[in-house]
């Protein structure tokens, strides 16, 4: 159904709605287009000589508890970080990715991070985020507190995912909710995954093999 006319002439008249708008339409298109893409190291030439997980293992997190995890604390295992929002299309993987962790927890874990950056598509506060993943999907694995995945603001732990002289290769910023980013035992980033691949998507189980 379309917007109703009086909307639409509203949103016209404020430039400001207008192009927030437009810049929403264009950044859904973009994540629409790389919902499937798979980057890996193995494909992309290595862009700095420090040691990735040396930057990776001295960052910390806020969980959404209030308590400060260190990445560190992940050594030894696998460790998939995903940014996740409560109302958005892909909102369901939540499930996918609690099984996953269910399944995997003694060699892998998941890391959420909540942004808001993809069409105010996580609004709640800490407390109501934590209530609806609980409530919804029963989520046991690390939920940290919201955070920009790109842009000027965007958190430290992305700065690294994102930053090929910071974890050696990547330079892919997340299109939309629910990218992923696979970092092995070492603490070396090796994989980023679109929106669209899920723990039992065929690109993923052939790359974390």
């Amino acid at each position: 159904m379309f917007p109703p006319q009086s909307y639409i002439i509203n949103i016209m008249h404020h430039p400001k709605y207008f192009f927030a708008l437009l810049l929403g339409g264009l950044s859904w298109l973009s994540s629409c287009l790389n919902a499937s893409k798979v980057s890996a190291a193995s494909d992309n030439p290595v862009i700095t000589s420090i040691p990735p997980s040396a930057l990776f293992y001295n960052m910390k997190a806020v969980t959404l508890q209030g308590d400060i995890v260190s990445m560190a604390d992940f050594k030894g295992k696998n460790i998939i970080i995903l940014n996740v929002a409560s109302k958005c299309g892909y909102t369901p993987q939540y499930a996918n990715w609690q099984k996953y962790y269910d399944a995997n927890k003694e060699h892998t874990v998941v890391l959420g991070f909540p942004c808001n950056q993809f069409l105010g598509q996580e609004p709640g506060n800490a407390v109501e985020i934590a209530s609806f993943c609980e409530k919804n999907y029963g989520v046991t694995f690390p939920i940290f507190e919201k955070t920009d995945v790109k842009g000027d603001t965007q958190g430290e732990i992305y700065q690294w995912l994102t930053d090929p002289n910071k974890n050696g290769w990547n330079s892919d910023v997340p299109s939309w909710n629910f990218c992923k980013y696979f970092i092995n035992k070492e603490g070396k980033l090796t994989h980023f995954f679109g929106p669209k691949i899920k723990p039992d998507s065929p690109e993923f189980v052939a790359a974390i093999k």
